[in-house]
C-alpha cells in the first residue's frame, strides 16, 4: 500500500447559522477563483447563530485577501495532514490505529473515496504530533495479504 501524505494548511472562518451563510463566504473566494480541495463546515453548538467552516487550499495573494476579507483566517489551532491512496477495506482502521500507536492524538478526521482511490484530511493539535503522525503513516505500507484481492 502506498500513502501520500502531505502536510496542507487550512483556513477557518466563523460564517452565519442561517440560509446562505456558507455560500457568501464560499462566493468571496469564488470571486478570486479560488480552487478549493476540501470545505468543512459544521455549526458551533446547538444555541449558536454562527458555524464554522475549514477550507483548503488558499493558494494565490488575491486568494489569500480574499479569504482574509471573508473574515478566513490561517488555523494556528490545527495542523492538518492530507493523505492520500488507494482505497482498501480496513483502511480508515489502520491509519488511526497507527497515529494511535504513535501515541498522537487525533484532533479530527474528515475522508471520502471516489472509485478506487480515498483522501483523508487529519486535524492535530500540534505540529509535532502532525509530524510524529505522519511518520507513522510513511511506515503503515505492509504486504498485501494473499487471495484479498479487491475487484470491482
Amino acid at each position: 500500500m502506498s500513502l501520500k501524505v502531505t502536510r496542507v494548511d487550512v483556513w477557518a472562518a466563523k460564517v452565519a447559522d442561517s440560509p446562505g451563510g456558507l455560500a457568501k463566504v464560499l462566493g468571496v473566494l469564488r470571486s478570486a477563483d479560488a480552487n478549493l480541495e476540501c470545505v468543512i463546515a459544521r455549526r458551533d453548538s446547538a444555541e449558536a447563530a454562527t458555524g464554522v467552516a475549514f477550507v483548503t487550499p488558499v493558494k494565490g495573494a488575491a486568494v489569500r485577501k480574499a479569504a482574509t476579507a471573508a473574515g478566513f483566517v490561517p488555523s494556528k489551532k490545527m495542523a492538518t495532514l492530507k493523505v492520500e491512496g488507494d482505497d482498501a477495506r480496513g483502511l480508515g482502521h489502520r491509519i488511526t490505529l497507527a497515529i494511535a500507536d504513535a501515541g498522537v492524538n487525533l484532533r479530527g478526521l474528515s475522508s471520502s473515496v471516489i472509485g478506487r482511490k480515498f483522501v483523508a484530511y487529519l486535524g492535530f493539535g500540534s505540529r509535532d504530533d502532525a509530524t510524529k503522525a505522519a511518520r507513522a503513516l510513511k511506515t503503515l505500507a505492509g504486504p498485501k495479504k494473499a487471495g484479498k484481492s479487491k475487484r470491482r
